[in-house]
């Protein structure tokens, strides 16, 4: 409930209990009872600014800190999720050369479409050497067989 002063800056809650002590001060001291009335109003109204104010910045904190304890869980879910892509991904590659041939193609091909359109060709070409490269490794099944 912050209100906007001059040059765009923020009464915060202080501010508006400042404004409610100067206020209730100039009631003590004023002359007239309707003006005492007056300013009275204006003490109540700025105490009453002052706790809405007040309520809004511990909201504010807490959503920054709920924002931010969010984000830390989205990222440690990330996390997890690539560790078992990554996972799922090497036990594939170990059994590549006791894949059948049929399947060892749709996997290249669905893996192959998995990257931006335009550059679907660049990642076919680099899963390709990839393949080839780890072909005749020891923990790949044992198998000295190519990708395709």
């Amino acid at each position: 409930m912050n209100r906007l002063l001059e040059g765009g800056q923020l009464f915060t809650s202080k501010q508006y209990l400042a404004k409610a002590v100067e206020y209730g001060d100039l009631a003590k001291t004023s002359v007239g009872s309707a003006k005492r009335q007056e300013f009275q109003a204006l003490e109540g109204r700025y105490s009453v600014l002052a706790v809405l104010a007040d309520n809004d910045e511990l909201l504010q904190e807490k959503s920054a800190v709920f924002s931010t304890k969010q984000d830390e869980t989205n990222r440690t879910t990330l996390a997890a999720e690539d560790h078992v892509l990554r996972c799922l991904g090497a036990a594939l590659i170990m059994q590549w050369n006791t894949l059948p041939a049929k399947l060892k193609r749709e996997l290249f091909d669905s893996a192959g479409d998995m990257g931006e359109l335009l550059d679907t060709s660049a990642l076919r070409g680099q899963i390709a050497r990839f393949l080839h490269t780890h072909k005749n490794d020891e923990n790949n099944g044992g198998a000295k067989e190519g990708y395709k």
